[in-house]
């Protein structure tokens, strides 16, 4: 149904844009921090031309101006740098901390974790190497993608949690509006109907034939006038009590099994176990009559639709199943999901009104418990055990 798959669409459309903020973000991101890295070693480059100047002062010192070396070697309160003499020993270390920078020790174990980590150190003339890691600054932005990932995950969250119970909140106004005034429609036309069966009865009450039809249009009449009742009740909570789901399974394959192609056959199995649940009556007839009807609409004019009962410690299990062509499993939570029908026509409410009525109202579970293509498709409904 195209409502369904629009709103596919836009799901998929906003995923598709979130990632593309993520990896631009996380392009652009990496970016800014390889050419801070680049700059960071330029200033490494420099910082070991500083210390290998204060390192080797010869007996000259005293006519060379040290001045700028020790400027630079200050002005680092970053780069944490280790330079190592061309013998391998450590002859200087910076901004690990005031002690650390004194501890040959931890010097020495922070250069092997340098080298394990395949740190390429900058090297002079005479063989001397320096070691840097990055600075803190790069490695928090590098952390910056994943902070932004997640704030922009926590806000769609959020957005979507406050959105979607905004849009579920006015579907309920709309389905209780439109329930309601449905009800109130039908009204009328069921009190017409009624006066012209009686109409019919007095004009021909010596026919046989007449009084069937009669009957039966009654029938149908009730029915309209049950489904007339339930619309009206959408929207109130409905009142749940002890009974017997049995008779009402049975009630409802009697109805829809007169009003099949005679090539159907309708089979309720004897219960197995115990079938008193808490209900309401009106409204689980309702889910059966539905599950009832989209059978029938899968088998078409031939084919087989039975039902049984069965229970557990917490749950009444009742099983219906029909040998239409099944149902794929990439699609058994997607039919419930209002706005999605494989007909022609309908609106794709019928699956999505039984789930609420199962789920909201009786605290149970409805779903597709098996589907074999052109074999069987079972929907179980779970309603809570009456217990004694």
């Amino acid at each position: 149904m195209k409502l369904f798959v629009n709103k596919s669409w836009w799901k998929i459309f906003l995923i598709v844009f979130g990632a593309s903020i993520i990896v631009l973000s996380v392009m652009y991101t990496k970016t800014i921090v390889d050419m801070l890295s680049s700059d960071e070693r330029n200033r490494a480059d420099i910082i070991r031309v500083a210390m290998n100047s204060l390192n080797n002062i010869d007996e000259n010192a005293a006519d060379f101006d040290f001045s700028l070396a020790l400027q630079v070697l200050q002005k680092n309160e970053s780069i944490p740098v280790i330079l190592v003499s061309n013998t391998g020993q450590i002859t200087a270390g910076k901004n690990f901390g005031d002690t650390q920078d004194l501890d040959t020790t931890f010097l020495r174990n922070q250069l092997n974790l340098m080298i394990a980590d395949g740190v390429e150190p900058l090297k002079d003339a005479g063989g001397q190497s320096l070691y840097y890691q990055s600075s803190v600054f790069i490695d928090y932005l590098s952390y910056f993608p994943l902070i932004q990932l997640l704030l922009i995950f926590t806000f769609i969250v959020i957005g979507y949690v406050a959105v979607s119970s905004i849009r579920k909140a006015e579907q309920n106004r709309v389905w209780v509006g439109m329930a309601k005034e449905t009800a109130h429609q039908l009204g009328t036309p069921i009190s017409g109907i009624l006066g012209w069966i009686e109409h019919l009865k007095f004009i021909r009450p010596e026919d046989e034939e007449i009084k069937d039809v009669a009957s039966e249009i009654n029938n149908d009449l009730a029915k309209l006038d049950l489904i007339a009742e339930r619309f009206s009740k959408i929207g109130s909570e409905p009142e749940l009590t002890i009974k017997d789901i049995e008779p009402m399974l049975q009630k409802n394959f009697d109805y829809i099994s007169k009003r099949a192609p005679r090539n159907v056959t309708f089979e309720v199995e004897p219960t197995k176990g115990v079938s008193t649940g808490i209900v309401n009556g009106q409204l689980l007839e309702w889910v059966f009559e539905n599950l009832l009807r989209n059978a029938l609409d899968s088998i078409g004019k031939e084919g087989t639709i039975s039902g049984v009962i069965e229970s557990d410690e917490n749950w009444v299990h009742i099983d219906i199943s029909d040998s239409g062509p099944g149902i794929p499993a990439n699609k058994f939570k997607t039919i419930f999901k209002p706005g999605y029908s494989t007909k022609k026509r309908g609106w794709g409410l019928g699956l999505s009104l039984a789930k609420r009525i199962v789920e909201n109202y009786h605290k149970g579970k409805i779903f597709v418990k098996e589907s074999t293509e052109n074999v069987k498709t079972t929907f179980r409904i779970s309603i809570p055990l009456a217990k004694n």
